[in-house]
């Protein structure tokens, strides 16, 4: 009886020497803080650019998924499919991608929601549209469809000649 004593004793001791240890690594100087700002410091640094395109910002908590995405690149056309995901709240995630686009001079001209959120936005030779859905594991995904008339930019039609205004 007193064997068992002692070892149901040692065995407490562990736990709580544990408990404490790892309680106090959560709350010391080397733990990650979570802190909360107000007004536009609440926004996260930019991570980059959709691919290449230079006016569509994402924020750094969204990670490329190369094997959910694909490019098409021609003479007169670019565009593609690409996929993201992080750890963002929806509805964040929707703020800052139209706060963002807003500051690049896209225009917002359409929004849908429902069990996802559908956004968008135009440029005179651009397109995206960008659906917004909640993930398991607390995670958010954000697919953009991105068109990009080269052939517009230029005044050319789709078979590079001249477009003359009438």
């Amino acid at each position: 009886m007193k064997r068992c004593t002692l070892t149901l004793n040692s065995l407490m001791f562990v736990l709580v020497t544990v408990t404490l240890l790892l309680v106090g690594c959560a709350s010391g100087p080397f733990a990650q803080q979570d802190t909360v700002q107000s007004g536009d410091a609440a926004l996260p640094p930019v991570s980059g650019f959709a691919d290449d395109i230079q006016d569509i910002v994402l924020p750094t908590e969204m990670e490329w998924n190369r094997k959910k995405s694909m490019t098409i690149k021609t003479e007169s056309f670019r565009g593609g499919l690409w996929h993201y995901s992080g750890k963002v709240e929806t509805i964040s995630l929707k703020d800052f991608m139209t706060s963002s686009m807003k500051d690049n001079k896209w225009k917002l001209v359409g929004e849908a929601a429902s069990e996802n959120i559908m956004l968008a936005f135009v440029k005179p030779n651009k397109t995206c549209m960008m659906v917004i859905t909640d993930a398991s594991f607390g995670k958010t995904q954000l697919t953009l469809y991105v068109t990009i008339d080269k052939s517009a930019a230029a005044g050319l039609n789709p078979f590079g000649e001249a477009v003359t205004p009438q």
